[in-house]
């Protein structure tokens, strides 16, 4: 059975699903995303996510298509079923609409164009690379100075991101001007220095708030982690006793490498990760 995507409330074929030449999310990435993972029919951080995404669409002036969150998730659900899917990654994407293309915003009501797509996910595969843990390559961070907000215009991360892989790592760690680490390519940083903290970059316009994040925090305040928000540099990073990354898709992967420094210890990470997974009903 082909994949079906909801674009406007209507299921296609994924592979015919389209959208106007002349969507604002086309032509200027003027959208919004969201992912939600769906694990054994549950989703994850669910709340969080959409509270997330109303809050991307508040920040940059999109009207929510859907009436209220209840009929966003009946969809989500509805589209796993015509999918037949129990675990999936779920994204949400809505773009200001299609107008002729002008740089301002349509002067006439102009509908949100909305797409849904559910990609099915091997859980088994997606906590072994986890449990692998992942190397990251220094690269300077060159996105927009609003990062707090989820929008599509992902070109800096993509371009960062093939840098580190061509490089021969897996991923790649974002640095500012002042040589302070933000995210990496799709995910939050964690450090533990050797004072036994665990440490990451504060809330604010230049990361995203990250809901696996939060989750992560929560854990680490609950079994008596000494935890800090505050700025970590690239030289910080090195010296730590080790590093981890969280997101939706990559729960809580611990980081073999940065640069050519390789961290060979995963204590607290392996602690939190089965904290995390725990949360959901997922062997440690």
């Amino acid at each position: 059975m082909p994949r079906l995507a909801n674009v406007n409330g209507f299921y296609r074929p994924i592979n015919k699903a389209v959208v106007g030449i002349e969507d604002r999310g086309f032509q200027f990435a003027d959208a919004i995303y969201e992912v939600v993972v769906v694990i054994n029919d549950i989703f994850i951080d669910e709340e969080a996510h959409l509270a997330r995404m109303t809050r991307s669409l508040s920040e940059v002036r999109i009207k929510n298509p859907f009436p209220s969150q209840k009929i966003l998730q009946m969809r989500l659900r509805d589209l796993l079923r015509v999918n037949r899917l129990r675990s999936a990654l779920v994204y949400i994407q809505i773009s200001r609409g299609e107008a002729p293309r002008f740089h301002p915003f349509p002067r006439e009501h102009v509908k949100p164009t909305s797409v849904l797509i559910a990609k099915s996910l091997n859980l088994n595969a997606l906590l072994k690379k986890a449990e692998k843990g992942i190397t990251l390559k220094s690269e300077p961070d060159l996105r927009w100075a609003r990062c707090d907000i989820k929008t599509v215009g992902l070109l800096p991360n993509v371009l960062a991101i093939q840098a580190a892989i061509d490089a021969g790592y897996d991923d790649t760690i974002l640095v500012d001007r002042e040589g302070n680490i933000t995210e990496c390519g799709s995910s939050n940083l964690f450090i533990v220095t050797q004072d036994d903290k665990l440490v990451t970059p504060p809330l604010g316009a230049e990361i995203l708030p990250g809901v696996t994040r939060a989750t992560v925090l929560s854990a680490a305040t609950e079994i008596g982690l000494t935890v800090e928000e505050r700025k970590i540099s690239l030289e910080e990073a090195t010296r730590a006793r080790e590093a981890f990354v969280t997101s939706a898709a990559k729960f809580v992967t611990p980081v073999n490498k940065i640069d050519s420094v390789n961290f060979a210890e995963n204590t607290v990470s392996g602690m939190l990760s089965a904290r995390y997974r725990a949360f959901f009903g997922l062997k440690p």
